[in-house]
This record gives C-alpha cells, structure tokens and sequence, in this order.
C-alpha cells in the first residue's frame, strides 16, 4: 500500500509541476504579466504567482479560469506538451 501511496504521490507531483510550467510558458507566449492574466481569469495576483513557482495546487475551478484566460483547455494545461498557439 505504500508503495502505490508514493507513485500516486510522484505522479501527482509531476502533474502539479507541468502545469505550472504551462501557466508561466503560455502566459509568457501571450505576452502577458502575472497581473494581466490575474485579472483575466478573475484571479488574484497571488494566486497566479503561487501557482507559478509551485506553491499553490489549483482547485479545479481555478485551473479552468486558467485555462479559459490562456486560450487551452484545462486537459492542455496538464499536458506536457500542450499544443502552440497559432
């Protein structure tokens, strides 16, 4: 049992750190300040920053804000090659 614990553990780890990485890459591939996609997801701008550097796991509602103020789909934001935008 903790042995599956720890994997689900690694994987879930991975998970949350491709996604942080997506929201910082294609906020910066939109030319956008933390505060600019803050503001267009209706979230703080704490909470974008804390989501960034990994301090912060989104609740699934905030990662679909995410999502919708970054032109992907929430799935794309945990891809870890989510598709470019044109």
């Amino acid at each position: 049992m903790l042995c599956f614990l720890n994997e689900h553990t690694r994987r879930v780890s991975k998970l949350i750190n491709v996604m942080n990485a997506n929201v910082r890459r294609l906020r910066e591939l939109h030319a956008l300040s933390q505060r600019e996609l803050a503001a267009r997801a209706k979230l703080s701008v704490t909470t974008v920053n804390r989501i960034e550097i990994g301090q912060r796991k989104p609740m699934p509602k905030t990662l679909r804000k995410l999502a919708k103020a970054l032109d992907v789909t929430p799935g794309e934001l945990l891809t870890e090659q989510p598709r470019l935008m044109e």
